[in-house]
C-alpha cells in the first residue's frame, strides 16, 4: 500500500503528465483524489493542492468553450491565485509543486484574452 506522501508524488507527476496533454478534467480528477485524504488530515499542503485542482479547471471551462466562459474561468482561477504562495522551499515535492505553477502560469498567459 502506498503512504499518502507516495500517492501524492504519484498525482502531482500524472497531474503533470495530462496537462502536457491538454486534459485538464482528468488532471483536476487525479489532484482531488490525492487531495482529499490531505483535506480529512488538515494537511499544509491542502490548499495548494486545492489550488491546482480548481487551476485545471478553469482550463477546462476554456478548452470547452462553456457559455460565460470569461466569467467562469476567472471566477475558478481565484481558487489557485490564493493559494499559489504556499508553493515554497521546503515544502514536500516542492521541486514538483513549482513546475505544476510554472505549468499553469504559462497557460494563464496562453489564454490571458480570456483571463483578463
Amino acid at each position: 500500500m502506498l503512504t499518502m506522501n507516495e500517492d501524492l508524488e504519484g498525482a502531482i507527476k500524472e497531474y503533470l503528465r495530462l496537462l502536457e496533454k491538454e486534459e485538464y478534467f482528468e488532471a483536476h480528477e487525479v489532484m482531488e483524489e490525492a487531495w482529499h485524504p490531505l483535506r480529512l488530515k488538515e494537511h499544509p499542503l491542502a490548499n495548494l493542492a486545492k489550488g491546482y485542482i480548481n487551476a485545471a479547471i478553469t482550463f477546462e471551462h476554456i478548452k470547452r468553450d462553456r457559455k460565460n466562459v470569461k466569467e467562469k474561468a476567472k471566477k475558478v482561477l481565484t481558487s489557485y491565485e490564493r493559494h499559489k504562495h504556499l508553493c515554497v522551499e521546503g515544502i514536500e515535492h516542492y521541486e514538483l509543486f513549482k513546475i505544476c505553477e510554472e505549468k499553469i502560469e504559462d497557460l494563464k498567459q496562453a489564454h490571458r484574452e480570456i483571463l483578463h
